[in-house]
């Protein structure tokens, strides 16, 4: 192996381990997510609330789509990102109120 070559695979690997930690952190950080929208939705079933709030979930839209810009993330696919997860939240407040 070269000298740069081996640069490179350190480079790699160190970028490689960030990325894992950070994935892991995803992960965790949407489980604490869910326990706290799975409590909501019990919540919403006791009061017999509905399942769906398009008012907050319009403003939380906005509001990711504005962190994004300001993180420097493509705020289309923090959109997308966060549609995904109000849909999952909805399916399980839904599940909540059968």
């Amino acid at each position: 192996m070269t000298d740069a070559t081996t640069r490179a695979a350190a480079l790699l690997k160190g970028h490689r381990e960030s990325i894992d930690r950070l994935d892991a952190i995803l992960v965790f950080t949407l489980a604490e997510r869910f326990k706290h929208t799975q409590a909501v939705g019990k919540l919403k079933a006791e009061y017999e609330l509905p399942p769906s709030d398009p008012v907050r979930e319009e403003a939380q839209i906005k509001r990711l789509t504005d962190l994004a810009e300001q993180a420097d993330l493509d705020p289309e696919f923090a959109k997308k990102f966060l549609n995904f997860i109000i849909q999952e939240v909805i399916k399980h407040h839904e599940q909540h109120q059968s």
